[in-house]
């Protein structure tokens, strides 16, 4: 059986380090938690789970965090976690599984990363993360912020899920600080570090800031293509936030430049659509994003929604402002068949049948 040491890093997270070390201790053959300086009783919690507890000083940057954890782990194979991450007992059984069938001659085993839930608890936003390493090829994490470890070798994708379950914010603009402090002090941002420097800027609320960095991102076309287009997306809503509308929806319209159309682009046109009452124009779009087949093996980011039930619900819609009630009916029970407790889905029912 593969040997598993996981390692996480940590910092206040007495409200959730048990629940994560509950659903790893029976899994991993070794436990290397780095505290980078705690001041609640997250230390004393995680002396109930593992020896390996190790203090490393904060200097604004997660890589060098994390890679002194991986320096920790002897075991065949790293594993990373955040403390608010979740397996449930399906994945953790897939999990034992994997650790008793992995062909050693695999290098970096990529699973599914859940980090956005509807009321049911289902996905509604995923992507895949490299998750477990060969421990002797000696993976090195980059990156101060929005971290990563560049795959490389044979690389596996497995459908075990890692639950995001976040219960409070991050400290705020935590990471935009660490950006401009980078900046400050010289620093050129390489292109994955620019997308992500101006999504910190747009959930910062500094619009204009964002339009700049994204633009200049694009601009210098050296982007990841699932950036490109994630990037564009971002744009669009930036510009809708200064009632730019024009330029909105021909952000939407350029991410067709990087890769055939993702049916979250779809359902945003088909939104900008739907709000100006131009019917015929959003059930075309809403339409092709209900076609559209999901590659959630791409690595960019994916609502699952956009993939059938959304667009469904929103061709209700449609056709109910249309008049059209068999065609408005017909799609709220193709949705229905997706999410059969969706309020919305149950709302439009009982709407339906007041009707008849």
């Amino acid at each position: 059986m593969t040997a598993l040491s996981v390692c996480m890093i940590v910092k206040n997270e007495e409200d959730v380090i048990a629940r994560c070390l509950d659903c790893i201790k029976d899994i991993a053959d070794e436990i290397i938690i780095v505290d980078t300086g705690s001041s609640d009783t997250t230390k004393e919690i995680v002396k109930k789970y593992t020896d390996h507890l190790y203090d490393f000083k904060w200097v604004d940057d997660f890589a060098a965090a994390r890679n002194f954890s991986f320096s920790k782990a002897t075991k065949d194979y790293i594993m990373w976690l955040d403390a608010d991450d979740v397996i449930d007992e399906k994945n953790q059984q897939a999990l034992l599984a994997l650790k008793k069938s992995l062909n050693p001659s695999i290098d970096v085993i990529k699973m599914k990363y859940d980090v956005a839930f509807d009321g049911n608890n289902h996905p509604t936003f995923s992507y895949y993360r490299e998750r477990i390493f060969k421990r002797s090829l000696h993976f090195t994490w980059v990156g101060e912020i929005h971290e990563v470890i560049s795959p490389r070798g044979n690389i596996m994708h497995c459908e075990i899920a890692i639950a995001h379950k976040k219960l409070r914010p991050n400290e705020p603009e935590r990471n935009l600080k660490i950006f401009e402090q980078m900046i400050l002090q010289g620093k050129q941002l390489d292109p994955r570090q620019q997308y992500y420097y101006a999504r910190e800027l747009y959930y910062n609320g500094k619009t204009q800031r964002a339009v700049d960095q994204f633009l200049q991102f694009l601009l210098e076309g050296k982007g990841w293509v699932e950036n490109n287009i994630s990037a564009c997306q971002t744009l669009a809503y930036c510009y809708y936030q200064m009632n730019d509308e024009d330029r909105a929806v021909a952000s939407l319209f350029n991410t067709f430049k990087y890769d055939t159309p993702r049916a979250e682009i779809c359902c945003d046109i088909g939104k900008h659509f739907l709000d100006r009452t131009a019917y015929q124009m959003a059930i075309f779009w809403y339409g092709l994003a209900s076609e559209i087949k999901m590659d959630d093996q791409n690595d960019g980011f994916i609502m699952p929604d956009c993939y059938g039930f959304t667009p469904y619900l929103q061709l209700c819609v449609c056709y109910d402002r249309l008049g059209n009630r068999v065609m408005a009916e017909s799609f709220n029970e193709k949705a229905g068949e997706i999410k059969p407790n969706n309020p919305i889905y149950l709302q439009n029912k009982d709407y339906f049948r007041n009707q008849h």
